[in-house]
């Protein structure tokens, strides 16, 4: 495909106009301002459009699409242990499936090209993302009770199956991480033997931290040091490290993060419509550590629109410091593109660059929220939403476009997805 005269976010998100972007297999083979001679297929026309990375969800539930509106108005200890876990209890791989595809369908329209998925019921899941055409890092998440022990473990079984069948499957748009859920959902002994196991595995650790104040305290009332302090001594930050929320961290963690190199998925509206906080991404850019941005899960957010978060993660620091240009617009979209690309290990997505996978979204600047044209990148921040969306492309294949799905039968998943709940919330109450 090549487009032509589209505007374009490029590699330093700067906004270029007219510009002509050849895609050639699942890669970006040209960038310039001249139509190249090559014969790269059909040709898009750009006008009133813009072409920029495909947005990065760093940190998602796929499957709990099927909790959105469930568990409402609840902190997170009882949205946990009343209402999710209950639900979770009743899913299996079939259920997880259509939880899953409803989530790429949700991504792929508000132009997110890749995932970071912390769940279970691995086989329905990544079938979904098989299927869907998606791009995602998969995590088996793990917990702990009592004598545990991580080297004869059902769940670690699993986590390990989904690492020798799935990771770098695809053409290597499904990689596979490990997860521990969290410090408070696991003990020290198998903290430590996960730190062990993982710390020269090539693997990324993706792992929920500091997410409410009662766990950070509960924490450090526990073991005299914090939770980021638990996973630095424990070893499970000697591998590359993605932590969640972050919201209740101290000085002294960043600093564990800027010693590992850990990396934070920022989410926004989930940690504050579960009223658990918000992260001082400020302070985590200000000492050089990667942030990328989340939307967690539909239950917890409800929307999985990575635009939405955008513009939450834009101006809640100024907010917070009441200092209108803490953070920019650029920095923003580097956050939720290049970023969260880095944080998958996927050294070759999250920029329009030549030779980089094409992974792209086209905008309509043809929308009375995109006028007028002052500067298109404070636009895409600010205004932007996910109707706005015209294009998905993934590893170079269009799988969005003008509402259309390429591998996805939305009404049949939502019909499946209405199915599951009406049994599931059955079961829960019998």
């Amino acid at each position: 495909m090549l487009f032509c005269n589209i505007g374009l976010v490029d590699e330093i998100f700067d906004y270029k106009e007219n510009m002509y972007v050849g895609i050639q297999g699942d890669r970006i083979e040209y960038i310039g301002k001249e139509k190249p001679a090559k014969d790269y297929g059909e040709e898009y026309d750009g006008s009133r459009k813009v072409l920029m990375p495909g947005l990065v969800n760093a940190h998602t539930h796929s499957p709990m699409t099927l909790l959105r509106g469930y568990a409402e108005n609840l902190p997170l200890d009882r949205w946990l242990n009343e209402r999710v876990f209950p639900f979770e209890d009743r899913l299996n791989c079939d259920r997880a499936y259509y939880g899953t595809m409803l989530s790429i369908a949700e991504q792929l329209k508000s132009g997110t090209t890749s995932s970071s998925d912390m769940y279970f019921f691995q086989d329905g899941v990544l079938q979904a993302v098989k299927d869907a055409k998606a791009k995602t890092n998969f995590s088996r998440s793990l917990v702990s009770f009592g004598d545990d022990d991580f080297y004869h473990n059902d769940r670690v079984k699993e986590a390990l199956e989904a690492v020798e069948k799935y990771h770098l499957t695809e053409n290597g748009r499904i990689k596979v991480d490990m997860c521990l859920h969290a410090e408070y959902t696991n003990t020290l002994k198998f903290i430590e033997q996960f730190g062990e196991y993982t710390k020269d595995k090539g693997l990324i650790n993706h792992i929920h931290l500091s997410e409410t104040k009662s766990e950070h305290e509960n924490c450090k009332q526990k073991y005299g040091k914090t939770p980021a302090r638990v996973f630095y001594d424990a070893g499970a930050m000697d591998a590359q490290t993605l932590f969640a929320h972050c919201v209740w961290i101290e000085p002294s963690d960043i600093e564990l993060f800027k010693e590992k190199g850990a990396s934070v998925a920022h989410c926004p509206a989930s940690n504050l419509k579960l009223g658990s906080g918000v992260c001082d991404t400020y302070a985590l850019l200000q000492s050089g550590i990667n942030v990328a941005i989340g939307t967690d899960s539909a239950a917890s957010n409800n929307s999985l629109d990575m635009l939405r978060e955008m513009y939450l993660a834009a101006i809640l620091p100024k907010g917070i410091n009441n200092k209108a240009d803490i953070i920019t617009p650029k920095q923003i979209l580097k956050m939720a593109t290049r970023n969260g690309a880095l944080t998958q290990g996927r050294e070759d997505c999250g920029l329009v660059k030549e030779g980089f996978k094409a992974d792209v979204i086209v905008l309509d600047l043809n929308k009375p929220n995109m006028y007028p044209d002052f500067d298109v990148i404070n636009n895409i921040v600010y205004s932007a939403n996910s109707s706005d969306v015209l294009l998905t492309m993934v590893d170079g294949e269009v799988l969005y476009r003008n509402g259309e799905f390429k591998y996805i039968d939305v009404e049949k998943v939502g019909y499946e997805c209405n199915r599951i709940v009406g049994e599931v919330v059955k079961e829960v109450t019998k």
